[in-house]
């Protein structure tokens, strides 16, 4: 009996050192290869900008390139699927948003995927406040230089407007949901494969109005192309400071439609490779230069845990579902 024992503790340790084994082994030697990050929107967005300022810190920091593949629709649906059915390898993440991660599941009435048990979170990335713009043209041909001046005329022509986004589901099209519910206005979304054909047609004249994210939408405020009358967040942001808040503005007790995004694993990637992502996003965007850029285009960085990202999301997903029936948006 002795000896059985004893035999079992050696296998028992045995195989315990080939678990210890494997996993420095995979600590060690993972990347061996470029690694993938999807985004699931067009060039051009802040969920766009956010993973190419990313990248070459993480290229560097593994010694691979971390490259972006750009992959729209649904509201962000079809890259997040393509990431969740993807090996858990650590080689194909993905920079989901509060819409892929916090809003789709409430607002779609079926959905590819599973935003909580097909994913290893990794880390929130940014937080950002969305902005109510106008076509600076248009503004300006019909005197809209205030949020209440923008609802009364909106009120006065119903269906004569058309709301840009990024696509059905994200939070700049709930953004522009909820503004038209809270004030009993009418306008017509037209849903785009991201913010960068989106902004290209605002400025163009081909829309009029967008609840763009505050980085996204900048560079056309600051050129004058777009005029921006208030953010959606609960409080002002220090990178557009004349900006009111639409709450405040708009006299709408209780609106904020913020935005998010972070990066995630399929379900499976070993915690080693997850920690030592999360670990290096959050040195990356600790640096001095990346946190002044985010700070310009009015992005709010975090690098949280894992642990934490992944609480955040559940919170993120019952506060939405409330907003999404509050406001009656749902695509089929």
């Amino acid at each position: 009996m002795h000896r059985i024992t004893r035999r079992g503790h050696l296998i028992t340790l045995s195989l315990a050192l080939l678990g210890l084994g494997a996993s420095v082994q995979a600590q060690t030697t993972w990347p061996q290869k470029p690694v993938k990050i999807v985004v699931p929107f067009a060039p051009g967005g802040t969920t766009d900008l956010l993973a190419r300022a990313l990248a070459p810190d993480l290229s560097k920091a593994f010694g691979q390139q971390f490259v972006i593949e750009n992959k729209g629709g649904a509201g962000g649906n079809v890259g997040a699927d393509q990431v969740a059915k993807s090996a858990g390898d650590g080689y194909t993440l993905l920079m989901g948003t509060v819409g892929t991660h916090g809003i789709n599941r409430a607002l779609y009435a079926k959905m590819p995927y599973d935003p909580i048990k097909d994913f290893a979170p990794i880390t929130l990335v940014a937080g950002v406040p969305n902005v109510l713009v106008l076509n600076s043209e248009f503004a300006a041909t019909h005197k809209i230089n205030t949020v209440n001046d923008f609802i009364a005329y909106a009120r006065a022509n119903p269906g004569k407007l058309n709301m840009a986004s990024s696509g059905n589901g994200t939070s700049i099209h709930l953004a522009g949901e909820l503004f038209k519910s809270m004030t009993g206005t009418f306008m017509a979304h037209i849903p785009y494969r991201g913010s960068g054909p989106a902004l290209l047609d605002m400025a163009a004249g081909n829309m009029q109005v967008m609840f763009d994210n505050l980085p996204s939408a900048m560079q056309l405020i600051k050129a004058g192309k777009l005029k921006a009358l208030a953010v959606t967040s609960s409080q002002r942001s220090a990178a557009l400071p004349d900006a009111p808040t639409i709450e405040e503005a708009g006299k709408l007790k209780g609106y904020e439609a913020s935005s998010w995004f972070g990066l995630l694993a399929p379900a499976g990637t070993p915690p080693d490779v997850v920690s030592r992502i999360q670990q290096e996003v959050a040195k990356s965007l600790a640096s001095p230069a990346l946190k002044e850029r985010l700070a310009a285009l009015g992005a709010i960085p975090s690098g949280n845990t894992p642990a934490q990202f992944a609480t955040m999301i559940e919170a993120e997903h019952k506060k939405w579902a409330e907003v999404v029936k509050a406001s009656g948006a749902r695509v089929d």
